[in-house]
């Protein structure tokens, strides 16, 4: 038997690139809060699926339509296999789920375990072996499976396994929502779920900790009652219903989550105030996001802050001292960088960049909202100000496979650069991952971030940036409300809170980059060598996974601190009010 405080449940985990378990910036999180666990030695255990055929590999044509093929791994070759750790009734079949486990290994000698699981077994259907093979793939009744393998086999699993004493159960994202039906089935044993008390429903919340991460409607999974009564079956079902879980005839997991967890946090203070809007009668917290300060600095920027604040890797806050490097200093170690990205960039596509200009990227997933295509928004100015070689553009990020949208804005990029050319060299590098996430970070000049407000919940991308030193240029959106100190840790895009269109912000962007940025770093190289060092002393030292780790265990791990929910559901699914 094992004894752990906290279960951690998510979609998706970044363990390492050889592991295609992640498709974005949840995962990311996902993993950078294991290793910070793994740091702390925090008692945790971490569940997800293993996902045979991964998310999917990029392809990008020349004209930047974007194909998609399986992700071909071998889990035996980085995973130890657990063998048969439980089963989940789906459509009136017995699955069979098998797990395995990645070991993190932190500063101290603590390791935590990830497990992955995994139906790919021959005791089961041929359908029921894919549940496991595709990250976001599949239809609404497989998205439903795979979250009740999550939900209540990652339950049944820890177990079998034999976890004990768990204190907290953190679900990162409603995707594992359905856990909470698998608590409450332990706490009655052979009773009817469908008869449980408000009692046994507070005993459940007591142990539930529940992180929102999106404003977007399309983020919170909701499925038909009739399609949750197929896949789960009368009684799980009729619990659902019967515990206020299913208004207007849909299970939203995001709802099933709130209903039931004692602490409910947003990842940004922002993001915090904007669900308590989409989510009334419900108190929302705010636990600004963070990532792996060890993992996202570059090898120069470690090697610099190992020879002259050596307590940092341990203790994040240090890196307010980086206030007391030398600018020279910060200088050449950024040009290492930068260095390593544009090799990189080279040995990917051909290109050799100059590193003598200002090299902006950005690195995000392709959707809509997040219009890495802003920049583009006229042609005839961004090429003005480019001219005679002053600026290169960097781009990486996948679309879903689904997202029309997605897929268009890559295109539109390559149209733009193609219209560029000659003038500003614009790039964008085809299957974006964890190394290319910390080339692009750390070698950039500056890290360009556009979301449409205020659809942006944090964003890490900048984050790790700071860490290296790199300033953003950012709409105020997400965590930059909370890191965004004008000229100092990098600038503000746009002047209108709420703006009707792109203008405003397109030409405040166009304003930014001509006549403060690029004179900047052009003509004041140690002046903007500050503003680097600023933004690793105020933003690195704080937007980390030590920082956002500590704040969870002191607020939202923390057992006895109720708190207030309403006892019944508003009369309508929450999301409803997302996209005013």
């Amino acid at each position: 038997m094992q004894t752990v405080k906290v279960a951690y449940f998510s979609m998706e985990i970044a363990l390492e690139n050889a592991i295609p378990t992640y498709s974005g910036g949840l995962g990311a999180l996902a993993g950078d809060t294991v290793r910070a666990a793994a740091d702390e030695g925090l008692p945790l255990v971490a569940m997800t699926l293993l996902y045979r055929k991964g998310y999917f590999e990029q392809q990008l044509d020349q004209a930047g339509n974007q194909s998609e093929r399986d992700v071909s791994w071998r889990p035996e070759d980085r995973l130890e296999p657990i063998g048969m750790v439980a089963e989940v009734m789906l459509q009136g079949r017995r699955v069979k789920i098998q797990a395995w486990r990645y070991q993190v290994q932190g500063l101290s000698s603590r390791k935590i375990p990830v497990y992955l699981l995994d139906t790919d077994l021959p005791e089961n259907s041929a359908y029921d072996r894919t549940l496991t093979d595709h990250l976001y793939g599949g239809d609404e009744r497989y998205r439903l499976c795979q979250e009740a393998i999550l939900g209540l086999g990652g339950i049944r699993a820890l177990e079998r396994i034999g976890y004990t004493g768990v204190q907290s159960y953190h679900l990162n994202e409603g995707h594992s929502a359905l856990l909470t039906l698998a608590l409450l089935e332990r706490r009655l044993g052979s009773a009817d779920l469908r008869q449980a008390s408000d009692a046994d429903i507070e005993a459940i919340r007591e142990r539930c900790v529940f992180t929102t991460h999106t404003p977007v409607p399309a983020g919170h999974d909701h499925f038909a009652l009739q399609l949750t009564r197929e896949v789960l079956g009368d009684n799980l079902a009729g619990t659902l219903e019967a515990t206020h879980c299913c208004p207007a005839g849909m299970l939203n997991m995001t709802y099933l989550a709130l209903r039931f967890a004692r602490y409910i946090n947003g990842v940004a203070m922002h993001h915090g105030e904007i669900s308590h809007d989409m989510f009334p009668g419900y108190s929302i917290r705010a636990i600004t996001n963070g990532v792996h300060a060890v993992t996202w600095t570059s090898p120069a920027f470690r090697e610099l802050y190992d020879r002259l604040t050596p307590e940092w890797r341990h203790d994040n806050q240090y890196l307010r001292y980086a206030a007391g490097i030398p600018l020279e200093e910060i200088q050449q170690a950024h040009a290492r960088s930068k260095g390593a990205l544009l090799d990189a960039v080279r040995q990917r596509t051909g290109v050799q960049l100059d590193p003598g200009i200002l090299t902006i990227g950005f690195a995000r997933r392709a959707t809509g909202y997040k219009r890495a295509d802003l920049i583009f928004f006229d042609l005839d100015r961004l090429r003005e100000i480019g001219r005679a070689g002053r600026l290169q553009l960097l781009f990486a990020g996948k679309a879903h496979a689904e997202d029309a949208e997605g897929k268009a804005m890559i295109r539109r990029i390559f149209e733009a650069a193609a219209k560029l050319r000659g003038a500003v060299e614009v790039i964008y590098i085809p299957g974006y991952d964890l190394q290319w996430g910390q080339w692009l970070t750390s070698g950039a000049d500056v890290w360009l971030n556009t979301p449409h407000r205020p659809f942006e919940a944090s964003g890490t991308s900048g984050m790790k940036a700071a860490l290296n030193g790199v300033p953003s240029l950012s709409v105020p959106d997400g965590w930059w409300y909370e890191g965004h100190f004008e000229g100092t840790t990098g600038w503000d895009i746009g002047h209108k809170e709420l703006p009707e269109d792109h203008t405003d912000e397109a030409f405040s962007l166009y304003d930014k980059l001509e006549r403060v940025i690029l004179p900047l770093y052009s003509g004041r190289p140690l002046a903007f060598a500050e503003v680097m060092r600023s933004t690793i002393a105020l933003n690195g030292s704080f937007f980390n996974t030590q920082r956002m780790l500590s704040q969870y265990k002191l607020n939202a791990y923390a057992l006895g601190q109720s708190t207030a929910q309403p006892s019944s559901p508003p009369a309508a699914p929450p999301t409803t009010r997302a996209a005013a």
